[in-house]
């Protein structure tokens, strides 16, 4: 998913997703190139027995281990999913938005918070914290 500040300065967020749980487990914000994904993988890299399930980027084929990749649009439904619904809830990645800052760190705190809010008992303090204003 691309955020540009400008059509010659684009930052790429570059996120891994857990099939099962269907959660992000790991992001990274850059260039969109080898290096970037590099640093991606470098957080994910741990998960022994995951298999990778990405598009046919060539970035992808440089860094993953051949035996644990599978390259194809046919297992992509579900990031493309989840970047749908990160553009949607979040206003910063909308396409030539003017009412947020595109800096790297408040994408990052952006996404944070995003995805702090979908786990149930954060999400339920801070509706708890909200209601308590209109009392």
């Amino acid at each position: 998913m691309a955020l540009c500040e400008k059509k010659t300065n684009k930052l790429w967020l570059l996120k891994a997703l857990d099939r099962g749980t269907r959660k992000t487990v790991a992001w990274v914000l850059g260039a969109r190139d080898s290096s970037t994904f590099a640093k991606l993988y470098d957080k994910v890299k741990h998960l022994e027995k995951c298999v990778f399930y990405t598009d046919r980027w060539n970035a992808f084929a440089e860094i993953l281990p051949a035996e644990r990749h599978v390259a194809g649009k046919t297992h992509t439904v579900m990031i493309e999913r989840d970047n749908s619904n990160t553009r949607h809830h979040l206003g910063r990645f909308t396409r030539r938005t003017k009412v947020v800052s595109k800096k790297d760190f408040m994408v990052d705190y952006s996404i944070r918070i995003g995805r702090a809010l979908q786990i149930p008992e954060i999400f339920a303090k801070f509706q708890a914290d909200f209601l308590y204003i209109f009392k």
